[in-house]
């Protein structure tokens, strides 16, 4: 594997994973910051990695941006200071990869660091991805893209003309040879994404802010496709984001909940998804695109134009009962009682988000001891 030193970490807990360092980085943190969540810097992202494998997460996701989050670089800094956890993109559109680059990329993940990476691949989102002058990609090329990944981690010579792109002769040369990458697909949870996400993904990677009652609808979806093709639905890892707010001051906790949300329901479908699968006033997310801090905005949307500390004032406008509903905000005790509803609606897999992981090291261990005292009382029930 590497030769990264071994110090003492807790068990893995197997239905929990982090996405670091969320949202905006800067290169350095500004003087008289009052949060550490407020602004994060991409060297912190490699010292919040580490910290998850310590404290006994699964695995840990970062998002890309073609800025200070390029994410090539920033994984194989956490490869090379870590053993044991897995690491994910969260997410790469397909158009921002040629399918060479990216199964080379997996292929040399898991010939640096084992077989830990995960590419989680999405269609991205529309106006960024025309903005650098990339096609939106469609479903059938998305499933036509995993598909080729998969051929080309195999070994075999890819010729393609399709949804997909055109491609001639194409092929790795020198393979990894063991077990090839897992595609997880970032999705919203929609009817085409979950057909898409039954024939073709490992697992999906579900938004922030979707409650566990609009959880509940997506994971029946994502089971009946499976079902549809004769897929087994539990191989298909369900895995959603939610927001950790574990003893945190209420400052904090909005700038990590409301404030983010803002940039989720201030952009073009992604508010319109999240109204519908969550059911959300429609009424309420109009006002807040009409916020007077974004008239005017030279950015695409308010995540490129601002960082969450700045939309604060916007953020009075979401509800609060919305970010209890989709977060889990409050005591620790309060949080573990949070995360169990998405368990309960039929996530296989939490992914704390927005909070480092050293702010959720009580939450992971309560977590991880509701989770024992959960199978000590099966097994006594069926003794």
């Amino acid at each position: 594997m590497n030769n990264v030193p071994q110090t003492a970490t807790a068990p893995v807990v197997e239905d929990l994973s982090t996405y670091f360092v969320g949202g905006r980085l800067a290169s350095k943190v500004p003087p008289g910051q009052k949060y550490e969540t407020s602004i994060r810097t991409p060297r912190q992202g490699l010292d919040d990695a580490v910290e998850a494998e310590r404290l006994g997460y699964r695995r840990a996701f970062i998002s890309e941006r073609w800025n200070l989050k390029e994410v090539s670089a920033i994984l194989g800094g956490v490869g090379a200071l870590t053993s044991r956890i897995e690491l994910g993109t969260c997410v790469i559109p397909t158009s921002a990869r040629h399918p060479l680059h990216a199964a080379a990329f997996g292929a040399t993940m898991h010939a640096l660091y084992g077989p830990r990476f995960i590419l989680g691949l999405g269609r991205g989102e529309g106006a960024y991805v025309k903005s650098l002058g990339l096609p939106m990609g469609s479903y059938p090329g998305l499933v036509d893209y995993v598909n080729i990944l998969r051929r080309l981690w195999a070994g075999e010579v890819v010729n393609y003309d399709g949804p997909a792109g055109r491609f001639q002769d194409m092929a790795l040369g020198d393979n990894y040879h063991g077990p090839a990458p897992k595609v997880f697909f970032g999705m919203l949870g929609g009817p085409i994404g979950s057909k898409a996400a039954a024939a073709a993904f490992d697992g999906v990677l579900l938004s922030p802010f979707i409650t566990p009652r609009g959880g509940s609808r997506i994971v029946s979806r994502l089971r009946r496709e499976c079902a549809a093709i004769d897929r087994d639905p539990d191989s298909l890892r369900i895995c959603q984001c939610v927001v950790t707010t574990p003893g945190l001051g209420d400052e904090e906790t909005r700038q990590l909940a409301h404030a983010r949300a803002v940039t989720a329901l201030q952009a073009p479908g992604y508010r319109d998804a999240l109204a519908t699968i969550n059911d959300w006033d429609p009424a309420v997310i109009e006002r807040l695109v009409a916020h007077k801090q974004f008239a005017g905005m030279k950015a695409r949307n308010a995540d490129l134009g601002f960082h969450r500390i700045e939309l604060m004032e916007p953020a009075r406008v979401i509800p609060d009962q919305w970010m209890l509903d989709a977060c889990a905000i409050g005591s620790v005790d309060e949080c573990v009682a949070s995360l169990r509803r998405f368990k309960e609606a039929g996530i296989h897999e939490i992914i704390t988000y927005g909070s480092t992981p050293g702010q959720n090291a009580e939450l992971i261990a309560a977590w991880r001891e509701s989770s024992r005292l959960a199978r000590d009382s099966v097994d006594n029930v069926s003794r």
